[in-house]
């Protein structure tokens, strides 16, 4: 019985320490910002959406690709035309080769994708320590959790707890799964300078670029929010119709 009895305590003392490791390893909980083009009716915040396009323009745009946004859906977040012509009079982009082969830039114009921050995927990888920045046109629809959870990675760089190991060239962030993302972080407190004085904490700027990038994932959700509405409000009405005309014809029938 011995030998038995000491064989399910080392089977035990096992279990528990391969659990340990496990519980520790818990993914943190997903923030829950609530943010107001989420609700039923909710609309995007435009003057928070053009904030975020300065915080791409100035800081994402750097390693980040939006190749499916041309420069005239601009006008989605509130932008005029005089506003996006400006914008692309000081973007420079390839336009072909010139009469003896070579390739030439000049000014974008609005029926211009954004331009990419590099030729293709292998200078990417070059530039980025062999990491591939992801393409930010629909990252808040490919990503689980969304808005919350690019919001989570954006405000999730921390220092490293002392057990935790690193490795090279990996920085630690408590949302990314397994906590080293090799995007070193890209915000913090005054990143950028707000035309209209709005504040310029970690938080608000990640709230005004996670903004921009849900409207970029989504540009149509307001329109598909109307229409339902107003399918539903027709429903509504022929509901109310046809229970009328079934009322008059059968009324006198006993």
């Amino acid at each position: 019985m011995r030998p038995m009895r000491s064989l399910l305590a080392s089977a035990f003392a096992a279990a528990l320490s391969f659990s340990a490791p496990v519980m520790a390893a818990e993914e943190p909980a997903m923030p829950n910002v609530g943010w107001k083009f989420e609700k039923l009716f909710g609309t995007y915040d435009l003057a928070s959406a053009q904030r975020g396009f300065q915080i791409y323009s100035n800081v994402c745009a750097n390693c980040h690709s939006m190749s499916l946004l041309h420069y005239r859906d601009l006008e989605g977040i509130g932008l005029d035309a005089g506003q996006i012509k400006a914008i692309t009079a000081g973007v420079t982009v390839p336009q072909g080769t010139d009469d003896q082969g070579a390739p030439k830039e000049g000014p974008a114009t609005p029926a211009n994708t954004f331009k990419s921050p590099f030729a293709n995927d292998k200078a990417a990888r070059s530039a980025n320590n062999g990491a591939l920045p992801p393409d930010l046109s629909l990252i808040v629809n490919a990503r689980e959790g969304g808005p919350n959870y690019i919001y989570g990675i954006i405000t999730g760089f921390a220092e490293a707890p002392s057990t935790f190991k690193m490795q090279d060239g990996m920085y630690y962030n408590k949302m990314y799964p397994g906590h080293q993302i090799a995007m070193p972080q890209p915000l913090q407190d005054g990143t950028v300078e707000y035309a209209d004085g709005t504040g310029t904490s970690l938080d608000q700027e990640a709230r005004d670029v996670v903004t921009f990038l849900s409207w970029a994932s989504n540009p149509e959700m307001v329109e598909r929010k109307q229409m339902g509405v107003r399918i539903v409000l027709f429903f509504i009405f022929m509901t109310g119709i046809t229970y009328a005309v079934k009322r008059r014809l059968w009324s006198d029938v006993h």
